[in-house]
């Protein structure tokens, strides 16, 4: 395995610690910030979170530059993410920071997608991320990011930072998911 594949792998393996930190009954205290306070537990989960995300940068920007794309890091890479963002919303649902409709139509389409890279592949073809998807993945972690940290700093200007940047994850999802499916919609016509 080389690398960035490593890398990406690591990204997977970071998200149970994630779960704990964000969802364990233990108290770490809490962090004040101005006049806002943050859980700890919260604080070194969106930390965690956000090292993670850049993990994604990482692990493509060591894949080109070291010439080392592979069919694996093509199909592990976007699971990392969508495990990454998935387990970070469903976690916001639950702590009633995310609306669950919102979460449900961008977990939806992660799925809708994965599956039809799944038939492209038995196709034989592997379907990298384009940029619409890029847009849409880091849209969602900024989202989220902000959503994990309480919306500071933006809080204490009264900007609803987090909700609005989920709106605009959300409307990424919808459009670059619209993108892969009409762009691929000869498998389906092609279909018996």
């Amino acid at each position: 395995m080389n690398l960035p594949n490593k890398i990406t792998v690591s990204r997977i393996l970071l998200i149970p610690i994630f779960m704990v930190i964000m969802l364990a009954p233990f108290d770490w205290g809490e962090l004040n910030l101005g006049k806002e306070t943050i859980p700890v537990t919260h604080f070194v989960g969106a930390l965690l979170f956000i090292i993670a995300s850049t993990t994604d940068w990482i692990d493509g920007y060591y894949a080109r530059k070291l010439n080392l794309v592979t069919d694996l890091g093509k199909f592990l890479d976007p699971l990392a993410d969508k495990l990454l963002v998935s387990a970070a919303l469903i976690i916001l649902v639950q702590l009633g920071f995310a609306p669950a409709w919102i979460v449900i139509l961008i977990i939806g389409r992660e799925f809708a997608v994965t599956g039809l890279r799944l038939v492209l592949a038995g196709t034989g073809e592997v379907v990298a991320a384009n940029m619409l998807g890029k847009i849409k993945t880091w849209a969602q972690i900024i989202a989220v990011s902000a959503l994990l940290l309480h919306n500071l700093p933006f809080e204490l200007l009264s900007i609803p930072f987090g909700t609005i940047a989920l709106w605009i994850a959300a409307f990424f999802t919808v459009y670059s998911g619209w993108d892969y499916f009409a762009k691929n919609k000869q498998v389906f016509l092609n279909s018996k």
